[in-house]
């Protein structure tokens, strides 16, 4: 190297070193400690290093193996979650958005020092996101079964068994230094009443969970393991039946959004409920997974967020109660605020794909070269949970001869390109039921829990439910309207559907695309 080289080299390695010094220089300076952050922390903002105090040595080498937290995708359809006090109660937003605007703060940060807690109530669900600080779960202190084992290794066990019951105890909020005396509850049962009604759940695991809540003083708060990110708890009920575990996706996502989360949280089940294929979503959705049982000894969450059951989201409350609500895109919204329009589950059904690396702002070419896709979403015997016969109820009991017919009108048509899609679900894996969703320009099934993947949809996709007269419920009506896609039904009189009948129907929506 000649000397002139060697110069340069020197030169460039000064610069680098200086430059490094000035960063460190610029991050020193503009760092905050802990308890001046508290004192301006606007309420309405929600920060990571809110009411994270300092580590002591033991906490310290609890956190030397941080776990990787996913970054939230850019969603064509996304809105602010702002938290405004101005939501009109029961309008689209306050359904499907961030209605959750009433705040009451159980556990103040200012008082403890440490630990803190508070929920975000929505009159218009009637249920609350809850979120906490310093947060302790004591897994021998909640019963239920292990989770997480094979489905095989568990056959014949009792949902009771799966489901939790929490000791007093069984969570703990660090009270702080100044805080002595006995544990004390965190809320009594007027505040629960208030703000995590039981309404018609027979069994309300969020709200046992927040009523074992005791806040011990500091000296009693210890901890075998630290998690530092942001975590989600919740209770699974009917985790192997797709359209319940969308209600509990939906909670989760809506949950980590109104908190502010500035990433994809980590998940506890707290649950004892086996393995299921629906786990390949939840771990594609979010940044981890573990269940609670599977902690060793104690466990405290410097963020810990209580998502509302499933049975509370919009999607459920639904079935039961009118919810005058119609999708849109969100430039249109953006453009025009409407109370009776949304974009939320357009936004919810984008998470999911690019959960999955599908692209959320592609858009399908009408008429293309590769013909249109028709995609008939099958039921098959399976064995979903230990309770189960491996036999499911027919809704379509000619459902073969229907698939064969329509096979063999697509076989005839040469005026433009079909391709019909076997929907075995039931045999195939997540991601490709969704890859299957999002290709698809007509989606055809009998009433049951697989075409709750609408809403993972395409704009411009059309719906098409059979619908046999024991199994009249509106659930994918709904979400079809909730989405803003076209829907079809063809009602039965029994659970046997004219195979004309159906091919008739579909030449119909097949002409109005073009074909």
């Amino acid at each position: 190297m000649g000397r002139r080289s060697l110069k340069l080299l020197k030169i460039l390695l000064l610069l680098f070193a200086l430059n490094s010094l000035s960063l460190c220089l610029y991050y020193l300076s503009h760092a905050k400690p802990f308890f001046s952050n508290l004192h301006t922390h606007n309420p309405t903002h929600y920060s990571l290093t809110l009411n994270r105090l300092p580590l002591t040595e033991n906490q310290q080498h609890l956190q030397t193996h941080q776990r990787f937290s996913k970054p939230w995708p850019i969603l064509p359809s996304y809105l602010p979650w702002s938290q405004t006090p101005d939501v009109a109660s029961r309008s689209c937003e306050a359904y499907f958005g961030n209605g959750f605007t009433h705040r009451v703060d159980l556990l103040r940060p200012e008082t403890t020092g440490s630990g803190w807690f508070r929920c975000w109530f929505s009159e218009t669900l009637r249920s609350s996101v809850c979120e906490g600080g310093a947060l302790k779960m004591v897994p021998e202190k909640v019963k239920m079964s292990a989770g997480g084992e094979w489905l095989e290794e568990v056959i014949g066990r009792s949902e009771d068994d799966e489901l939790p019951e929490f000791e007093i105890g069984a969570f703990e909020l660090d009270g702080g230094r100044r805080f002595s005396g006995q544990k004390k509850e965190l809320a009594s049962l007027e505040v629960l009443d208030k703000y995590v009604p039981e309404g018609e759940v027979l069994r309300h695991t969020m709200r046992s969970l927040v009523e074992s809540i005791r806040i011990v003083p500091a000296k009693e708060f210890e901890c075998n393991e630290w998690i530092e990110e942001p975590t989600l708890l919740l209770t699974r009920f009917e985790y192997a039946n797709l359209f319940h575990t969308v209600t509990d996706w939906y909670s989760a996502y809506v949950s980590s959004r109104v908190t502010g989360l500035p990433n994809r949280p980590h998940l506890v089940f707290v649950d004892g409920h086996c393995m299921a294929p629906l786990e390949e979503t939840w771990t594609a959705l979010f940044s981890s997974l573990r269940y609670a049982k599977n902690f060793t000894g104690s466990v405290c969450f410097r963020h810990a967020v209580l998502s509302p059951l499933g049975y509370e989201t919009a999607l459920f409350r639904g079935l039961n109660e009118e919810i005058n609500c119609h999708g849109t895109s969100a430039q249109n919204l953006w453009q025009n605020p409407d109370n009776s329009k949304t974009a939320r589950l357009s936004e919810f059904g984008e998470m999911i794909r690019a959960a999955f690396r599908f692209p959320v702002n592609r858009h399908r070419a009408e008429g293309s070269a590769s013909g249109y896709n028709i995609l008939f979403v099958r039921r098959e015997d399976y064995l979903a949970h230990p309770r189960h016969g491996g036999k499911v109820e027919t809704r379509l009991s000619n459902e073969e001869e229907v698939f064969g017919s329509l096979r063999n009108w697509i076989s005839t048509r040469r005026d433009c390109r079909i391709n019909l899609v076997n929907g075995l679900f039931a045999h195939m894996s997540m991601k490709e039921q969704v890859r299957a969703i999002q290709d698809a320009h007509v989606i055809i099934g009998a009433h049951g829990a697989g075409l709750t993947h609408i809403v993972s949809a395409l704009p411009k996709t059309v719906v098409l439910e059979i619908i046999s007269s024991q199994f009249r419920r509106p659930h994918f009506q709904l979400i079809a309207q909730w989405k803003g896609l076209e829907y079809h039904a063809i009602n039965l009189d029994g659970s046997y559907a004219s195979p004309q009948v159906v091919i008739q129907k579909l030449s119909n929506i097949m002409r109005d695309l073009g074909c």
